[in-house]
């Protein structure tokens, strides 16, 4: 037998403990699996180390994980019969995932190679990039549409919070279905979606027809910024999974830097139906990119990438290319994809019950007050910069260039930032363990819980807190100086505010690395949720006691919230550690009663 495939004993056990004499028998599992792997929590002094998971590796394509609870170590066999009576649990009922999502995937994470992984990630970002685009390529028409619909200027500005309110909400639902059927067959739904809205939008006569498309674009391309992060939560490791998301984010935002710019040059002169036209056709364009190059990620139907892709799951581009490693007349022996469980009103739930989690409901709650002042600099620049100024619709939409590149370049450093300062909370964990872990061995959440992932990935919020609060604190009144210095002042208000989302996006997905879609949908709830309130009353504010007060009071508002981060920093990882702790008895329990009621149903058989 392979070495590998030998489980040992749990540190510290007991030989007259049955759960430990069950455990022994895993090597048995060798008739079938040709690795296993017995992890054990570390116990306080005076106590046992139990057994807290098993990992199960069939071959090098497909990868299967089964949590156990020392309580109910029996559950292991239960489900069908001992090793030894030539019986185990089917695929379908082993999964690589739990329902709680906290779960790591067993390493190796995924066999693609580092280049197909960015290919993937320059992809999922074209998609994406529909979400900032589709809102700010707006800005600089908002004055044409309320010419043209015979509308209050007010009024045409709510169209903005309803985009706001439909880019929080929709995710929400987009997200779980995501985790649960593919990232592929949703990403080409909400594109079609998206699609129909702004054939609508173009064809608008009156103000309702305008907030009813507004809405339903909302819901169509904001999907793809939850969906486009579950695909990379499911190839990356946590070492890359920053840089990833960095190129993610960085993509997707020059539509925050050149939407206004093509929106005011189309609005100036083909008038704002052509911002509508330009957007179908682009759409148009990345749907046949979508449909023939991305493959399916979600490890319950792609494994780690090897598992063959069929139907929806499987790019066009695909049934062009030749058949490879299958020899002539004998079949492949391949993993097959594990069936999901059927929708229910619980599925669209899944994403909501985060935000009961404290880490997660502060973390969230953090972002999205940094997010709200940031939008409300952002959505009140036409208004703030045309009354200063009297510029025109195309210098409208240069105006908000600085902007949109702040968000580019913030993107991509904090990206190349993140990945640096896990790698180096990573290096000194593995060597302050005795002995030394491995420098190529993945510290995940169930096998190392103390790692401090909390550490590692906030570090460089305090300084960018500290940038964004004092150029908010100043923004407002430089714009009746010179032209230059607010603009310089966008330009280091959205570099901090971007780089500030995506530290809490990627400590999202490391806390909930089975479900990254839902994390990263419920993280666009919050924030575009606390956003659209913004939204809604920085005009009333900015008229009732000026812009340089406005910006003052933001900024002291989002001053007073890294109070926040100095709580995730503190407490954080032990609520994360009692989550883990939670969820892994309530799930024992479960699989304890279905045990229960498959032996009942076994003697009534007999």
């Amino acid at each position: 037998m392979d070495p590998q495939a030998q489980a040992s004993p749990p540190r510290n056990s007991l030989e007259s403990s049955s759960d430990h004499e069950e455990l022994s028998k895993l090597e048995q599992l060798s008739r079938r699996f040709t690795s296993v792997e017995v992890l054990t929590r570390n116990a306080p002094a005076g106590k046992i180390s139990v057994p807290r998971h098993v990992h199960l590796r069939q071959g090098t394509r497909g990868h299967t994980f089964l949590e156990l609870s020392p309580l109910f170590s029996g559950s292991l066999w239960g489900r069908g019969g001992t090793p030894r009576d030539g019986f185990f649990p089917s695929d379908n009922e082993i999964t690589t995932d739990s329902e709680s999502g906290f779960c790591d995937p067993p390493a190796p994470y995924h066999s693609f190679s580092k280049g197909k992984k960015l290919g993937l990630a320059y992809l999922v970002s074209l998609a994406a990039v529909f979400s900032p685009l589709s809102s700010n390529i707006y800005f600089p028409a908002l004055n044409n549409i309320s010419a043209e619909l015979n509308t209050a200027p007010d009024l045409i500005a709510l169209s903005i919070t309803i985009y706001m309110v439909f880019q929080g909400l929709a995710p929400s639902f987009w997200g779980p279905l995501a985790d649960k059927y593919g990232r592929r067959p949703i990403f080409i739904s909400t594109l079609i979606v998206y699609l129909g809205a702004n054939v609508g939008l173009a064809l608008s006569k009156n103000y309702a027809t305008l907030m009813v498309f507004r809405g339903i674009q909302a819901v169509g391309s904001s999907a793809t910024i939850a969906v486009g992060a579950g695909t990379i939560g499911d190839i990356a490791m946590a070492g890359e999974r920053g840089g990833l998301l960095g190129i993610f984010s960085g993509i997707r935002m020059f539509g925050q830097a050149f939407g206004p710019v093509i929106g005011g040059c189309l609005t100036q002169y083909w008038g704002f139906r052509s911002i509508f036209y330009f957007l179908l056709i682009f759409a148009s364009l990345v749907v046949v990119i979508i449909a023939f190059f991305l493959p399916e990620t979600l490890q319950r139907i792609a494994g780690d990438g090897t598992i063959p892709l069929t139907g929806v799951h499987k790019p066009l581009i695909e049934n062009f290319r030749k058949k490879k490693d299958v020899e002539e007349g004998k079949p492949r022996d391949v993993e097959k994809p594990r069936a999901a469980a059927p929708v229910s009103f619980k599925t669209f739930l899944e994403s909501f019950k985060l935000l009961f989690e404290k880490d997660v409901f502060i973390t969230l709650l953090f972002g999205s007050i940094i997010y709200a002042v940031w939008s409300m600099v952002t959505s009140s620049t036409s208004n703030l910069f045309k009354k200063e100024y009297h510029l025109s619709d195309i210098e409208i939409g240069l105006v908000f260039l600085p902007n949109g590149l702040g968000c580019v370049i913030g993107s991509f450093v904090t990206g190349r930032l993140l990945d640096l300062s896990y790698r180096s909370a990573a290096n000194k964990f593995r060597n302050a363990q005795s002995p030394p872990i491995d420098v190529d061995v993945e510290l995940t959440q169930q096998k190392y819980p103390d790692f401090p992932l909390e550490h590692a990935r906030l570090v460089h919020t305090w300084w960018l807190a500290f940038v964004f609060c004092a150029c908010t604190a100043a923004y407002g009144w430089t714009v009746e100086y010179a032209i230059a210095i607010p603009l310089i002042l966008q330009f280091l208000i959205a570099f901090s505010a971007t780089s500030i989302f995506n530290i809490n996006s990627t400590l999202m997905i490391d806390l909930y690395p089975s479900k990254p879609a839902s994390a990263t949908a419920i993280n666009n709830l919050m924030r575009c949720t606390v956003g659209a309130i913004g939204v809604s009353v920085v005009e009333k504010m900015a008229a009732a006691i000026r812009d340089g007060t406005t910006f003052t009071v933001l900024s002291g508002v989002a001053a007073a919230s890294v109070s926040l981060v100095w709580l995730q920093w503190v407490w954080g990882p032990m609520w994360r550690k009692e989550r883990m702790d939670r969820l892994a008895r309530k799930e024992a329990l479960a699989l304890a009663e279905a045990d229960e009621s498959e032996g009942e149903n076994l003697k009534e058989k007999a």
